[in-house]
């Protein structure tokens, strides 16, 4: 789990920066994971590994077909 919220606004604030956007934000869930949301949009989720004394941040986002551009030719 995120163990302090410092630890949270610094994933939050990479985030971002990397994706040049200042209504990126965490919340925390129960299940030891982070919704990601872009104002009120839900768009993934962040999971904190800690292995052999290493912490990484893995970030997943799941794009529907159905939020696609039809206009752009396949």
């Amino acid at each position: 789990a995120f163990v302090k919220r410092s630890e949270l606004l610094r994933v939050e604030k990479y985030l971002r920066g990397k994706f040049a956007n200042n209504t990126i934000t965490l919340k925390e869930q129960n299940d030891e994971s982070c919704e990601v949301l872009i104002g009120d949009e839900f768009i993934g989720v962040l999971f904190r590994d800690e292995e052999d004394g290493e912490l990484s941040y893995a970030f997943h986002m799941a794009i529907l077909e159905m939020d696609l551009d039809d206009s752009i030719p396949v």
